[in-house]
């Protein structure tokens, strides 16, 4: 064998050589990369039970499908209970007064408990030395179909400017 065969040969085992530790090394990044891409998959499927990706997407697609479908009927439980609370009579109004002027005191009264739309009823108790009276007046729209008194109206006034909460807060129900 001549010397120039000789060293060419040196110089494609060196060069074959090179392309070992080179790929070695690529070998080593891409095992690295492909461990790491294992635990996240595992990290993601292993609390399913599951063994394939397609699985627990389809899974993930279902139960967000069923979240849809609940939250659209929740809503709809709450606009219907929204409009119940709104018809609810829970405003009240309280007007204390002297029927008789020169006898007693505040001893008559007029309670108005009213919705949002000012409908619901008027109590007035009338209270004189000998006896009291009490009556009750339907109400719609701030109105009722019986003449109503200034100290009803006033009740009615003041039970349909407050929220629910605070007109029961207010008369000390807590």
């Amino acid at each position: 064998m001549r010397a120039e065969d000789s060293e060419i040969l040196y110089a494609a085992i060196a060069g074959i050589g090179l392309l070992v530790v080179v790929l070695l090394i690529w070998l080593a990044v891409v095992s690295r990369k492909l461990s790491r891409l294992t635990r996240q998959y595992r990290a993601m499927i292993g609390s399913t039970g599951v063994a394939d990706l397609e699985t627990v997407i389809s899974s993930l697609q279902q139960r967000t499908a069923d979240a849809v479908r609940e939250i659209e009927r929740l809503t709809g439980g709450l606009s219907r209970l929204e409009e119940t609370v709104r018809q609810s009579a829970g405003r009240i109004g309280i007007v204390r007064y002297n029927a008789f002027a020169g006898q007693g005191s505040d001893l008559s009264f007029a309670v108005a408990i009213v919705n949002e739309e000012r409908s619901g009823v008027v109590l007035s108790g009338i209270h004189s030395r000998e006896e009291t009276y009490v009556y009750a007046k339907p109400v719609k729209g701030g109105e009722s179909t019986y003449p109503l008194t200034p100290e009803e109206r006033q009740a009615i006034e003041q039970a349909g400017l407050q929220p629910a909460a605070a007109a029961a807060s207010r008369h000390g129900r807590r």
